[in-house]
């Protein structure tokens, strides 16, 4: 092995018990300091079983000697392995390895020695009592074409100017702040968000916490609220993500029926005449993945059956703003008489991903748990970033990019709607609604789309299929969906990411 350029494989003859064995050295990994590597030589020896338990070691005179350094040199590296538990050392007596090594430390003392050493190397085995959500190697926006639903147009965000809000964020640092504490989030932007949803989404006498995005809100409602086998309604097609978290306590997910309108209170009404239900969940504006906007006589309605059976409603609100035909409705929290709607909400679709801020905003009995639980996952907000977003709502910033990116992303879905509009009249069957709002188009395809995700990554396409939102086993509501996301690419790169979407499904029909 290599030690300062110079093979160094150093062999020692060294007395243990009566015998006289040959102990070998192997000193590597020249970038450390010597003592590390005469230290990392005698540890892996004794890993090796080259040396045994109580066996005596070369003094450090002689180890000195042999390897033609410096006795103090090894003396530090003998004082490195005492201090790891690997090599014990008394006072006029020689080094010896330890009667008890490290590798065995954890093991049961009252296991013979021969049976620890036969159980050294036997690889630990983990016995997971929960499962998160498994994430691809290869994400949505390495791919040249990213139809993903919920991508924004990251390169069109405002860096420049967020730069100089985060610098005022530093400049006027408050160390106090800098502590640990406050689980509710930096009060400067709990303040801007409030009167923000009370300006904007008519949302008044409710607490607000702020998340690290929208998925830890979901998850703390979910250990807040549900255990093992309590039940959740969900729409049909939904939002896997929010089913996972339910899951992970041990729920159970009821799905209801979705038609044209959304999710139908009649089917809900049914579920929970039948059974106890805890919690709804639902995404009543531009529905996940649908893009439907429930009307408000099923919103009525949906809140009325909460009220009748006393189950509280999780109104997930992830891209409120993006509306272009009117104004987007109220949600149902800005008219909650009863405080049963817990609201979930997130900046990732107005700002990135990597922000991680979003919010949950309820009744203050609920905020109040909510808070304190989320002192057990973190005991601190992210304050800088926190006071930066604060900063660039109070001086207009967040509001002037609001205004650009809804306005671009409209002339984007309309380009969408133009591009299916021209494959329909030239005989593909292709049938679609056009959305009132949000990020994405619902389009059936016509035929079966159970393999074209797949198929479409061996030509940097990313597209999400019906079958990855559909909550029933049949898959028969979504094998002939797909879901298009417009917002993150340009309107050429749309045009050149559908027609490779078109090719490959229809092969060279019409063409």
């Amino acid at each position: 092995m290599n030690f300062f350029g110079i093979n160094t494989t150093t062999k020692i003859k060294l007395k243990i018990r009566p015998e006289v064995q040959e102990l070998t050295l192997n000193l590597k990994d020249h970038h450390k300091a010597k003592y590390l590597q005469i230290a990392g030589a005698i540890r892996y020896a004794i890993k090796q079983k080259q040396v045994a338990s109580g066996d005596a070691l070369p003094s450090a005179r002689k180890l000195a000697e042999q390897l033609n350094t410096n006795r103090h040199t090894v003396m530090a590296a003998y004082a490195e392995l005492v201090a790891e538990g690997w090599v014990e050392s008394q006072q006029r007596s020689a080094y010896r390895v330890s009667s008890l090594l490290p590798i065995q430390s954890s093991k049961t003392t009252s296991v013979i020695s021969t049976d620890l050493i036969a159980t050294q190397n036997t690889e630990f085995k983990w016995h997971f009592v929960r499962q998160g959500i498994r994430q691809n190697d290869k994400k949505a926006s390495d791919y040249r074409y990213n139809f993903s639903g919920g991508q924004p147009d990251i390169a069109s965000f405002p860096f420049t100017e967020f730069n100089r809000c985060f610098a005022h964020a530093n400049q006027y640092i408050q160390p106090q702040l800098m502590s640990y504490g406050d689980s509710l989030g930096e009060p400067q932007l709990i303040a801007q968000i409030t009167t923000y949803l009370r300006r904007v989404r008519a949302i008044t006498d409710k607490q607000l916490m702020i998340c690290n995005g929208s998925q830890e809100a979901l998850y703390i409602v979910s250990q807040l609220l549900l255990q093992q086998n309590d039940l959740v309604a969900v729409e049909q097609l939904g939002y896997p993500p929010a089913w996972e978290a339910f899951k992970s306590t041990g729920a159970k997910l009821v799905a209801i029926k979705q038609d044209e309108q959304g999710m139908i209170p009649e089917h809900l009404e049914e579920v929970l005449k039948k059974s106890k239900v805890k919690l709804i969940y639902l995404t009543p504006l531009h529905q996940y993945p649908t893009t439907i906007t429930l009307s408000i006589s099923r919103r009525m309605q949906i809140y009325q059956l909460a009220v009748n059976y006393g189950v509280a409603i999780v109104e997930d609100d992830y891209d409120h703003e993006f509306h272009y035909k009117c104004q987007p409705l109220a949600p149902m929290a800005a008219d909650d008489a009863a405080g049963l709607v817990i609201y979930i909400s997130t900046f990732s679709k107005l700002m990135f991903g990597a922000a991680r801020i979003g919010y949950l905003v309820a009744n203050s009995a609920f905020i109040e748990q909510a808070a304190a639980f989320k002192t057990l996952i973190n005991h601190k907000s992210n304050v800088m970033l926190q006071q930066a977003v604060a900063y660039w709502m109070k001086t207009g910033g967040f509001e002037r990019h609001l205004r650009r990116m809804t306005k671009r992303y409209q002339q984007r879905r309309d380009a969408m709607v133009v591009l299916l509009t021209a494959y329909q009249r030239q005989g593909y069957p292709i049938s679609f609604q056009i959305p009132d709002g949000g990020m994405a188009l619902w389009v059936n395809m016509g035929k079966s789309v159970l393999e074209l995700k797949k198929q479409l990554f061996d030509i940097d396409v990313y597209l999400q299929t019906g079958i990855e939102f559909d909550l029933c086993a049949d898959k028969k509501e979504s094998s002939q969906h797909i879901r298009l996301g417009f917002a993150a690419m340009t309107e050429q790169q749309a045009k050149e990411g559908l027609q490779l979407i078109i090719n490959h499904l229809y092969g060279e029909i019409n063409q």
